[in-house]
């Protein structure tokens, strides 16, 4: 698990990732050996990561998709609505106009 925050990796985040492609690589293009004790044999265990869930935030570290500013969405990207806070710098996505 990594917890995002000032000193976050940002892109970086490939370096600590490697070893884990590297492993998931093997997984599914070789497989391992494993061994059974229910039946005392050994097989050939091949795996893929199916899913990931994470919070938005780490979804942009992670796939390298900006989530700030006026496109946060990768999905709506131009259709999200968004309004400038008056009194200060930040951003407020409104919604996601899908129709």
């Amino acid at each position: 698990m990594m917890i995002s925050g000032p000193r976050q990796l940002r892109n970086d985040i490939d370096v600590y990732l490697s070893p884990l492609i590297e492993d998931l690589t093997k997984l599914w293009d070789e497989g391992v050996l494993v061994f059974d004790g229910f039946q005392n044999e050994t097989f050939h265990l091949r795996a893929m990561l199916f899913c990931t869930i994470n919070d938005f935030l780490a979804y942009g570290n992670l796939s390298g998709y900006s989530v700030k500013g006026h496109r946060v969405c990768p999905i709506c990207e131009e259709d999200t609505s968004y309004l400038k806070l008056k009194h200060g710098r930040k951003q407020s996505t409104l919604g996601i106009d899908v129709f």
